[in-house]
């Protein structure tokens, strides 16, 4: 099992989860799943009332990341509001990348979305 960096999220933060959106950290804790001691974010996303748990090692890598500064996000509106880039792929090419792109957990696209 590789690691990867630790984030840096605390109880009661806040935090963006790809799919689910906005939850917020209730607590952080030791659970032994298949034989392994893992340290586990337990979010708590209040629209849907459901709780997740996430590796902590993990979160990082699957998209999760704190609110966005409202500079942040305007910029996101502006590009949304902008004209759309017309592409002449396959429907279900795009569809694949825009569901990677949703899911990769970044509000400006920064991140390169690789072919598989």
């Amino acid at each position: 099992m590789t690691k990867s960096k630790k984030p840096e999220f605390r109880p009661n933060d806040f935090v963006v989860y790809p799919a689910h959106g906005v939850g917020r950290i209730i607590s952080i804790e030791e659970q032994q799943i298949a034989g392994i001691q893992l340290e586990l974010f337990v979010i708590s996303f209040e629209k849907d009332k459901m709780t997740l748990r996430v590796p902590t090692h993990k979160a990082l890598d699957i998209g999760m990341r704190a609110l966005s500064a409202p500079d942040v996000v305007t910029k996101a509106l502006d590009t949304l509001k902008g004209k759309a880039k017309v592409k002449r792929a396959m429907w279900s090419r795009r569809a694949q990348e825009y569901e990677q792109k949703i899911n990769s957990g970044d509000l400006l696209g920064r991140r390169r979305v690789g072919r598989r």
